[in-house]
């Protein structure tokens, strides 16, 4: 995967349903990991032991897909995750990890916050109900942007399913009537994510206005900040004169990054 944006030919789907934010069985996932064998090897022992405690089959197949969408799809996301999981990192900074890769792995996530969320934020508008949203859900199904025709129903459920798993993933707040919570990004998260970006996007200068960052409601000024924190905690090394940006990092993977993340934040 070379561009970590959601592609712009992709389709909305409405998995979201099947999905939330699923913190507690990402990480129970992440601790019974085997790096050790493969991919299908995992998922088949853990459907046989039901790690997840779930009665019902059917539920554990929906999670264990959902799961291999979001966190799966490369290796060395996955290497991590299991490193930051299994060496205890603060669950504030994981939580943030695993808010940015599911938001990747899912455009109808990634577009709600980017494209809904955060322009009424700019506009000093932080509450958020589900009409509204059903309303926008609408405007893309006529645009043709899902995959097919959903029905009223299928629109409130997906409605309701964006903004309870928002609210999990720390993005609202509020259990009955949501709001846009208060931006919130431990360093480590940012650094983590600074890191998977620059694989992605080698230049430091593009990676500081990268769209992602709009997940975390930042805007370039802020990326800068962060990464002078960020360098202030020797998580990185960001130099900047002029047009020239350096950025580098104390590791060579993900893996490693994780490794100095999890030291860094104990």
């Amino acid at each position: 995967m070379n561009n970590t944006a959601p592609a712009a030919t992709a389709k909305y789907t409405s998995k979201i349903i099947k999905a939330g934010a699923l913190l507690a069985d990402t990480k129970t996932l992440l601790s019974h990991w085997d790096l050790a064998v493969s991919v299908r090897e995992n998922l088949d022992l853990i459907h046989r032991q039901n790690a997840l405690g779930k009665p019902s089959r059917s539920r554990v197949e929906d999670i264990l897909e959902i799961f291999r969408q979001r966190y799966l799809s490369e290796e060395q996301v996955v290497r991590a995750l299991v490193v930051l999981v299994n060496r205890q990192f603060p669950t504030a900074s994981l939580d943030r990890i695993l808010y940015f890769h599911a938001a990747q792995a899912d455009r109808l996530l990634h577009d709600v916050v980017t494209e809904v969320l955060l322009p009424q934020d700019a506009r000093g508008i932080t509450d958020i109900n589900v009409e509204e949203i059903e309303r926008v859900l609408a405007n893309w199904i006529s645009e043709g942007k899902t995959n097919g025709h959903w029905s009223a129903s299928t629109i409130l459920h997906i409605a309701r399913g964006l903004l309870a798993t928002l609210r999990d993933f720390g993005v609202l707040q509020g259990a009955v009537k949501k709001r846009i919570s208060p931006a919130y990004l431990p360093v480590t998260a940012f650094a983590y994510v600074a890191f998977y970006l620059k694989l992605h996007q080698p230049s430091g200068s593009k990676l500081l206005e990268h769209p992602d960052w709009r997940l975390f409601f930042l805007n370039r000024d802020g990326v800068e900040r962060f990464l002078f924190e960020a360098n202030q905690h020797a998580l990185l090394e960001y130099h900047a004169a002029g047009t020239v940006t350096r950025l580098t990092f104390p590791a060579d993977t993900l893996g490693e990054y994780a490794n100095v993340l999890v030291e860094k934040s104990h």
